[in-house]
């Protein structure tokens, strides 16, 4: 694979007739003013992502004082070259997206109020975006994480808020007139997944108060707007090319369904069809996200291909308005073992869902599936998915034909797809309630059906579960024994609840009353009262731990007699010594109508 890589880098160089040894900037400043969002989208072809290089920082730490070069590798990934952006392109990538730390290089913005970007810092990632022109990519630059100094924005100072603005449009000043002169091959976006629930994000860093104001769901939507209309004024009042630059806006969380909400607003623009909509997806985290391949929950069932289609099919809302779609991260990440089961099909569906779909999208890549030291593909199966997904094998056909074809794709998966990997699993119909115990463990590699809608097919490898019909009101169990996964128990606990699908349809109103906990065989005394709720209106729910909920859902929590006394969302203690080392957790409890 590494020769091949080589020797299609070298064919595409000898073409462009680019020298290994030296390149000359290949981007001519030339805008394309008549190329819509929708139109350019299409041209960005598949994308990747430079991963953990030059958003790289001390997390400990407002900034470095040490060399340019440092940041780059600073999280384990080689110094970028030439060679490295010309393969990614041979390799099928038309598009790269650098995520950048501009504030861990500006001067102590946090106790200075000083937000000048280090100008080697800023030649540095000029020079890598050159890199990118010679070989014909796209560019997506941003500001991403970045230390954490958004929290700056949800700080209980006024004075602390107004500086966060202010740095904020003083870092695009700066990006902006750097590459101002630049050709609408390079595109500017908003942020990375800060804008939303990351204004709370305590970082002592930046926030001498250290104290964040926890913003309403509203507060958070308007504080994104905000941020999302100042970002396209600060970028066009520097004129030049910026003034029609392409520009990624970030959604909210670049989560779909937040970004969907309509309370997320694109901001308004002096030029028209220039804006572009960015969101993520990793769906589910527990298996995109397991640290290892053998602690993924399984993926690759008819429920999970629907799931998949249907929050892709959500962006059309953004299409049919004129704004182009970009999915700025994807992927099922590679383990510390190695790709994922079903890794392909992830790839290939989401891929086809995108053309189906008129979305761009850049592969979320930190050396793990494309190696930048081998200039190749770690799999020849996964770099043949590429292959022949880049812009040239698409050039010169109509859409209409280029969707049909995805569409023929997408129908052959879904039928050839399973509709269970599990031979005893309990089907859930619209008369059938089950219970479960959903679970993640501590560090997110083990987890099993976390979430409202019943998935037995997503369970980490080795986990056994005991899940129960619930056939009216009585007493039930359930449970996880976790002795069969690798490292034979759940360190800790980050999500644990039990739900019931259809619970509230068909038992509406019931109570789930916690009896017993037996965690090693051993009876746990929980901290706190575990009270009932619903988030659908469908799966029925009690929290036993979820440190997302802040305040008890009055009105929707309820609880025997009403009496909501020491409720609590986390009644499981995570610092007690047992949690720390779980091999089974069985829960009895009652199931029927309020008291």
């Amino acid at each position: 694979m590494k020769k091949l890589a080589l020797l299609l880098m070298a064919l595409m160089l000898l073409c462009t007739g680019i020298s290994m040894a030296e390149t000359v900037p290949a981007d001519d400043g030339v805008m394309r003013s008549d190329l819509t969002a929708i139109e350019v989208s299409r041209l960005m072809g598949n994308g990747t992502n430079l991963g953990n290089t030059f958003e790289a920082c001390d997390n400990t730490k407002g900034n470095f004082t040490t060399s340019t070069a440092t940041y780059e590798t600073y999280w384990g990934q080689p110094v970028t070259t030439q060679e490295m952006l010309t393969a990614m392109k041979a390799a099928g990538f038309d598009t790269i997206r650098i995520p950048v730390a501009w504030m861990t290089n500006a001067t102590n913005l946090g106790t200075t109020g000083d937000y000048t970007i280090a100008e080697s810092y800023l030649d540095r990632v000029q020079e890598v975006v050159d890199y990118a022109r010679n070989a014909g990519m796209y560019v997506i630059i941003n500001d991403h994480w970045d230390g954490g100094w958004w929290g700056m924005f949800g700080s209980e100072s006024a004075e602390t808020r107004a500086l966060a603005m202010e740095a904020y449009k003083g870092m695009w000043q700066q990006i902006a007139e750097r590459f101002k002169g630049y050709s609408d091959y390079v595109i500017f976006e908003s942020a990375n997944e800060e804008l939303g629930s990351r204004f709370d994000e305590n970082s002592p860093i930046y926030c001498d108060d250290s104290v964040v104001t926890y913003l309403s769901d509203n507060d958070r939507y308007a504080l994104t707007n905000e941020i999302n209309q100042a970002f396209v004024d600060t970028v066009r009042a520097t004129g030049s090319n910026n003034a029609e630059r392409f520009l990624l806006i970030a959604g909210y969380s670049t989560n779909i369904d937040q970004t969907c909400d309509d309370r997320f607003q694109m901001p308004t623009d002096t030029v028209k069809d220039k804006l572009l909509v960015s969101v993520h997806y990793y769906d589910p985290w527990s298996y995109c996200g397991a640290s290892t391949a053998a602690g993924a929950t399984a993926w690759g069932t008819k429920s999970d291909y629907e799931y998949m289609d249907g929050q892709l099919e959500k962006m059309t809302k953004f299409t049919k308005q004129g704004y182009g779609v970009v999915i700025g991260e994807y992927g099922a990440l590679p383990g510390g073992d190695g790709l994922k089961a079903n890794t392909i099909a992830y790839h290939e569906r989401f891929l086809d869902l995108c053309d189906y779909y008129d979305l761009t999208s850049c592969l979320w890549d930190t050396s793990g599936m494309f190696v930048r030291r081998d200039l190749a593909f770690c799999d020849e199966e996964l770099a043949a998915v590429y292959a022949d997904r880049n812009a040239a094998a698409e050039a010169g056909k109509d859409y209409a034909d280029i969707q049909a074809a995805a569409k023929a794709a997408l129908d052959a998966g879904m039928e050839a797809a399973p509709t269970t990997f599990l031979a005893d699993a309990i089907e859930v119909t619209d008369d059938t309630a089950v219970a479960w115990l959903m679970w993640n463990d501590g560090a997110w590699a083990l987890s099993y059906s976390v979430g409202d809608t019943y998935t037995p097919d997503s369970i980490s490898g080795g986990m056994k579960v005991t899940d129960v019909e619930i056939t009216g009101a009585g007493t039930y169990t359930v449970g996880i024994d976790f002795t069969g996964t690798t490292q034979g128990y759940s360190a800790s606990v980050a999500f644990a609840a039990i739900g019931i699908a259809n619970g509230e349809v068909l038992y509406p109103g019931y109570i789930i009353d916690i009896k017993e906990v037996l965690i090693n065989g051993e009876v746990y005394r929980l901290k706190g009262r575990a009270y009932t709720t619903s988030d659908n209106g469908v799966t029925t729910r009690t929290n036993l731990y979820n440190e997302w909920i802040t305040s008890i859902p009055v009105g929707q929590a309820r609880m025997h007699y009403g009496n909501l006394a020491g409720a609590t969302a986390t009644p499981i203690n995570r610092n007690d010594a047992v949690i720390a080392q779980i091999e089974s957790i069985y829960i009895t409890f009652e199931y029927g109508p309020q008291k």
